[in-house]
């Protein structure tokens, strides 16, 4: 359904606007963001598991929020916008290799000292 609706309503282009890739089956936020900002390079946050543990745990974002797209706003008022897309990438990555959610590198990352889980282990 998805390939129908290219071709049959966007003639075979990618759109580059959140409303219209919504449109597309198994497409949501977080999956247009990406297309938004990889594709397009238009201001967009990727509101994943890893950047809303991580950018929790540094005291970017509130523990009570919950919703990806709370966070997403959120995140859109603290990020310039041309900085967005390279920061959920870079978040991705230190999610990977230090802010492990199982076994965090905490005596490695050099954010321990703003980082809430690193506090709360002391």
């Amino acid at each position: 359904s998805a390939s129908q609706l290219l071709v049959t309503k966007y003639g075979g282009i990618l759109p580059d606007t959140m409303e219209e890739l919504l449109e597309f089956d198994g497409v949501g936020r977080k999956i247009a963001n990406l297309l938004l900002g990889d594709l397009y390079h238009k201001p967009a946050i990727v509101a994943d598991t890893h950047c809303m543990r991580i950018t929790k745990r540094l005291g970017l974002i509130p523990d009570s929020v919950k919703a990806p797209e709370k966070i997403e706003y959120i995140l859109k008022d603290l990020i310039a916008p041309e900085k967005q897309s390279d920061f959920c990438h870079r978040i991705v990555d230190f999610g990977r290799d230090t802010c492990d959610a199982r076994a965090p590198k905490c005596e490695n990352c050099q954010m321990s000292d703003i980082c809430t889980h690193f506090q709360n282990q002391k």
